[in-house]
């Protein structure tokens, strides 16, 4: 699943692949699986739970996923002026939820 969001006056593409959740345990060593089922009551986010830090390295998980070349998490973080993490949770919720959900045949 891939989606192309504007931040800071800047396209940037946010991607999930199968090497996602691997992604994201080799960067910053936590289960990509439990930070989401940690925040999330499976279907929607609640804020009140959000761990904001969290959210920021998965956001930049699904920019590396797209991205091969963006830099480490704070050098990307660094190149935007705002980043409005929360204005971008319901666009990349989906991508989340897809990456827990299975294919049943």
């Amino acid at each position: 699943m891939e989606k192309t969001l504007t931040i800071d006056d800047k396209q940037i593409v946010f991607k999930s692949t199968g090497a996602t959740p691997l992604r994201y345990k080799q960067q910053f060593g936590k289960d990509f699986f439990a930070e989401i089922a940690k925040m999330s009551n499976g279907k929607k986010f609640n804020l009140a739970d959000l761990d904001m830090e969290a959210f920021y390295n998965i956001a930049w998980v699904f920019a590396k996923t797209a991205d091969k070349t963006i830099p480490e998490p704070l050098e990307w973080l660094d190149t935007f002026e705002t980043f409005p993490i929360l204005d971008i949770i319901p666009d990349l919720q989906d991508m989340l939820l897809a990456t827990m959900q299975t294919k049943k045949k």
